[in-house]
């Protein structure tokens, strides 16, 4: 898993968050990686993250009728005379 180092971290954020990890049980660390997932509006669980992409998969069209009518067959052909 990659690892992330901040230089220069203003004294006021650091004591948040450290105020805040030790509020919700978890390291410095954990709080980090929470935080940030928050700030770039991504989820964390992986059900929420699957349960997103099923509904992106469901919510797009579906393929329109002529790429399902394509035959590979035809393509190699039409390709060859080119």
């Amino acid at each position: 898993m990659p690892s992330l180092q901040v230089r220069e971290l203003p004294e006021n954020i650091y004591s948040l968050l450290q105020e805040k990890a030790k509020k919700e049980h978890r390291s410095l660390a954990q709080e980090a990686v929470v935080t940030l997932a928050k700030g770039l509006d991504v989820s964390l669980s992986l059900k929420n993250r699957r349960m997103e992409l099923l509904k992106q998969i469901t919510t797009n069209p579906p393929l329109d009728q002529l790429a399902l009518d394509l035959v590979p067959v035809d393509l190699l052909r039409e390709d060859r005379e080119r």
